[in-house]
């Protein structure tokens, strides 16, 4: 796929115009269901897919179901389908957690990089295969191996497959994610009261020290990506 959409020019709307640009000029990814939205239901997340449900009513909201998540998180994302009438993809890997821990034993304590791939990676690469344009809540504020994100991308998965990669808020701050989530009274996954800023798997997820990085506090600070965001390969 094609478009005459650049990054440079996307880099200087707000959330709001450039969805609403990248949409226009990808009208037929629009009417053909091919463009998504991953969605760990963190508060970035649930911003953009705030914006895109009320343009694209039935979106496909991709979400990773590791298996290892938090309680809280499963049952947040229940609610939020159910008030906002999503179309949640739950994405799983070929294993199952039993399957896999009696195969491997536990990876998330003994090679993390290696069960983000299974139960993260695979899953999202092989969905994507159907999509022409990927929508995120990425930011650059978020982490060191994120400070040269373009709000749109051309993105190639390891499958030869093309696609855009879009995150709206790439410059946004911690404050501004918080400000528009009360200004618009949109409900947040509990455990940000708790003290948590990046949440993903339970295992692998705790509160990170004040001050530091929010994504420190994911795999014990091993590392900062679980790969779905760094296996695929910007293009342009």
């Amino acid at each position: 796929m094609t478009t005459p959409v650049v990054s440079e020019e996307l880099e200087t709307l707000s959330a709001e115009a450039a969805i609403d640009r990248l949409l226009a000029e990808n009208s037929a990814a629009v009417k053909n269901g091919t463009v998504c939205i991953t969605c760990s239901f963190q508060a970035e997340d649930m911003i953009v897919l705030d914006l895109l449900r009320k343009r694209i009513p039935k979106i496909p909201v991709l979400f990773l179901d590791t298996g290892y998540h938090f309680a809280e998180t499963y049952a947040y994302r229940d609610r939020m389908a159910r008030e906002w009438n999503l179309n949640v993809w739950n994405l799983a890997a070929k294993q199952s957690v039993p399957e896999q821990e009696a195969a491997f034993g536990i990876l998330n304590r003994t090679d993390p990089g290696r069960c983000c791939h299974l139960r993260k990676v695979e899953p999202l690469f092989e969905a994507l295969e159907k999509f022409d344009v990927w929508f995120t809540g990425l930011r650059r504020e978020q982490s060191p191996t994120r400070k040269n994100l373009k709000v749109v991308e051309h993105h190639k998965l390891p499958g030869g497959k093309i696609l855009l990669k879009v995150s709206p808020l790439a410059a946004w701050t911690w404050g501004q994610v918080w400000e528009r989530t009360s200004r618009e009274k949109i409900e947040y996954l509990p455990l940000y009261d708790a003290g948590y800023r990046s949440i993903g798997c339970e295992p692998c997820t705790a509160i990170p020290a004040a001050g530091a990085d929010p994504r420190s506090g994911r795999w014990a600070g091993a590392k900062l990506e679980c790969g779905i965001h760094t296996e695929s390969k910007r293009s342009d």
